[in-house]
């Protein structure tokens, strides 16, 4: 079989004993492990909880993708909930923030948006997730529910959904380190992330469904990235199960 550009990839990011590159890092060129956007309207959320919930392996055990969701909507609180286990800072360590979800070399490449269809308390618009805040960022104001859908490959669970989660890659972030390599750190830092709403939505009684059949400069568009120094990676839709 003719090899294709994923068999390339495998191979020349391969770690190879005594072939590990080399050189040293330019920590004067660190980029940060988050963006901000000062001049947008700012979205506060009330604070996450972070003791009980659901008992861990009672909710591994009922994670199911959900594609059939009533129209009623999310809360804001149960909104802060899936945002802090996406990616909320649990300590400040060393000059890290560190997350929920773990990250090669605590780079954090991955941003999280919010396309909101149908928050209580929070207007329709997509938004940007602030970590170090605990809040969010409009970034636009409206109805993008054909937008999303159309984004997400034409699935209409995209528009049915009361939010689409987007996460992106500031692929400098974990190239300033380990170079051709990170975008094999960059999709595994997606995973989890995406498995930790997964989890969170089941302990709220919330269905999800993680998406990556996307068109990507469509998702690039809809969060204002330029698909280049920072690209779409992955969708999650979340919503009443039916």
């Amino acid at each position: 079989m003719e090899k294709g550009i994923g068999d390339r990839f495998q191979q020349e990011t391969a770690y190879r004993r005594d072939h590990l590159p080399g050189g040293t890092l330019q920590w004067s060129k660190k980029p940060e492990t988050f963006k901000r956007y000062p001049d947008k309207p700012k979205f506060a959320l009330p604070a996450p909880r972070t003791q009980g919930g659901g008992p861990l392996w009672e909710v591994l055990g009922r994670r199911r993708s959900v594609r059939d969701f009533r129209p009623d909507p999310v809360s804001l609180e149960e909104v802060s909930q899936l945002l802090w286990a996406a990616q909320g800072v649990t300590a400040q360590q060393f000059g890290y923030a560190l997350r929920t979800a773990p990250s090669a070399g605590a780079l954090y490449p991955v941003e999280t948006y919010l396309v909101a269809h149908r928050v209580q308390g929070l207007p329709q618009g997509v938004y940007h997730y602030a970590v170090l805040d605990h809040g969010l960022e409009q970034i636009a104001a409206g109805d993008f529910r054909v937008a999303a859908a159309r984004a997400a490959l034409d699935q209409k669970v995209a528009y049915e959904a009361a939010l689409v989660l987007v996460w992106t890659a500031v692929f400098e972030r974990c190239k300033w380190k380990y170079r051709q390599r990170a975008y094999r750190y960059i999709y595994l830092d997606a995973g989890h992330i995406a498995q930790n709403v997964a989890l969170a939505a089941v302990a709220l009684n919330l269905g999800s469904c993680q998406i990556a059949a996307l068109y990507d400069d469509e998702v690039n568009d809809l969060v204002g990235a330029d698909g280049v120094s920072e690209g779409a990676l992955y969708l999650t839709v979340v919503g009443r199960p039916a």
